[in-house]
């Protein structure tokens, strides 16, 4: 049984690590100019901007040159686990036929990895204790699968283990979300209908109770969030870019990461997570 400082610990483990990585995001990414990365390129292929250490030249620079995609993008710790314990150090660069099966493989240890992140976060919700022992088993079993050798990595269905981790993290958001709505008989305004996906572009949003509501997959681009309190919401999956939060509160949401947050618009007053950062930019 993981204590709350283990589960701390696990967390860390699960923040990008780039030093002792080998710059595999900049190589085994699909890029899109028009999602904010420097260049359309193909998965495989090394970013221009990825230099021989593996270091990115721009990185100083991503946000004045409007390199969202960049400044966004989180692995969650995937890239050292996988050049430092899967491939054992090995450079794809220096030894060229393991690159393919390295590439792939981070690509699944990115989805064991942020399926860790939720289940870890799950362990310390206080309103999800009843089922805190399935949760329990699956985040071992998760662990697990990220000490697989790599080429039994290649051959995991993951998209088998996430139904199953999504499972006990839809039954997590019902136990947070009952919680808040607990004894509260009406709402202010709110949109009739809530669910995964919801359509939410550009909204104004200032003016709607979110407070313990399903935003799973809510395509929440360019909503103005500004001084709203997000307590208990769900917004696992939840699209932030652009979206105005300066002032809002989301320090009781629920499974939230750096990704979200870093493709936001914040400032000094928004409320987040303990375990997220404040990015530096939204000082500028």
């Amino acid at each position: 049984m993981k204590s709350d400082l283990e589960l701390d610990r696990t967390r860390e483990n699960l923040r990008a690590g780039c030093a002792h990585c080998f710059g595999l995001c900049c190589v085994g990414l699909y890029f899109a100019a028009s999602d904010g990365f420097p260049i359309d390129k193909e998965a495989g292929q090394p970013c221009p901007n990825l230099q021989s250490d593996f270091r990115c030249s721009v990185h100083n620079n991503l946000w004045k040159q409007g390199l969202k995609g960049c400044i966004s993008y989180d692995c969650f710790g995937a890239g050292q686990k996988v050049s430092q314990f899967s491939f054992k150090g090995r450079d794809w660069r220096q030894d060229q036929h393991i690159a393919k099966s390295m590439f792939e493989v981070f690509l699944i240890m990115e989805q064991l990895h942020e399926l860790l992140w939720y289940l870890s976060e799950a362990l310390q919700l206080k309103p999800a204790q009843p089922i805190h022992p399935e949760l329990r088993v699956i985040l071992k079993e998760t662990e697990q699968l990220t000490e697989l050798s790599f080429d039994s990595l290649l051959k995991l269905d993951i998209a088998e283990h996430r139904q199953a981790v999504n499972i006990l993290l839809q039954k997590t958001s019902e136990h947070v979300r009952a919680g808040v709505r607990q004894g509260k008989k009406t709402w202010p305004k709110r949109p009739k209908t809530f669910g995964r996906g919801l359509d939410l572009i550009g909204a104004d949003l200032r003016k709607t109770d979110l407070k313990g509501l399903n935003l799973r997959g809510a395509y929440l681009i360019s909503a103005d969030l500004r001084g709203v309190d997000l307590e208990g919401a769900d917004l696992i999956g939840a699209d932030l870019r652009d979206a105005d939060i300066r002032g809002a509160d989301l320090s009781d949401s629920i499974f939230l990461t750096q990704t979200q947050i870093n493709s936001a618009i914040g400032d000094v007053c928004t409320k987040l997570p303990v375990s997220l950062t404040r990015p530096i930019y939204w000082g500028e």
